[in-house]
């Protein structure tokens, strides 16, 4: 039996929520908590800012670093609120995705994703990935977990996200546009291997699908 879980939604536009986190179930590890509290550092080859607006506008090879954070893209608006917290929206360049990365606190874990346009919120501590959207966790530089669809919603204080597919934005990759997930088994006592001989083991259908129960 393959040592991972594929998960194929059927159901158009159906939001795959892995509130259960399942995703995450080797800890209850956030985001670094301390990345909240680190400065923005932006490299690009131009810059636009609003002082009255407390906007910054940044274009072409865009890098930012905040703490464990990385950013990559095109163009970000960076803004920040009366209370100090950074928000920023990130689009790609023609044929490379943006790119997101962020350290988990307290493991030797990242999550990393891509897409076409990336939300970032400090102050709800979220992130938005919008548009041929890919997120993974890696455990000590492997990736253990990836998901895929067309929008990705990230909450890094409650270690929760939902996935939505779009039937309507298929891709060569993902013809079908449906949400698309890869669980690997978590670490702790192995489980020895069927006997060859004996029948797969059929998975069960959950009971709580998109947060409601069936």
């Amino acid at each position: 039996m393959d040592s991972k879980i594929h998960a194929f939604m059927k159901t158009p536009l159906a939001i795959l929520t892995l509130a259960f986190a399942s995703f995450f179930a080797a800890g209850p590890a956030a985001a670094e908590r301390a990345d909240r509290t680190k400065p923005m550092n932006v490299e690009a080859d131009a810059m636009r800012y609003d002082d009255a607006n407390q906007t910054s506008v940044f274009t072409g090879r865009v890098v930012v670093t905040k703490g464990t954070i990385v950013i990559r893209g095109s163009r970000i608006t960076v803004k920040q609120d009366p209370d100090g917290f950074q928000s920023g929206v990130v689009t790609s360049e023609p044929g490379k995705p943006a790119f997101f990365r962020q350290k988990r606190d307290g493991v030797d874990e990242y999550m990393e994703g891509e897409a076409e346009t990336i939300e970032y919120d400090g102050r709800a501590d979220r992130v938005k990935f919008i548009g041929r959207a890919e997120m993974r966790r890696l455990r000590g530089g492997a990736v253990a977990d990836e998901t895929s669809g067309a929008v990705i919603t990230y909450n890094n204080a409650t270690d929760q996200f939902s996935v939505d597919g779009a039937p309507g934005g298929a891709t060569p990759a993902n013809p079908g546009g449906r949400v698309r997930a890869t669980i690997a088994p978590r670490g702790g006592a192995s489980t020895p291997a069927a006997p060859a001989s004996a029948p797969a083991a059929q998975l069960r259908p959950s009971t709580i699908f998109g947060g409601e129960r069936r």
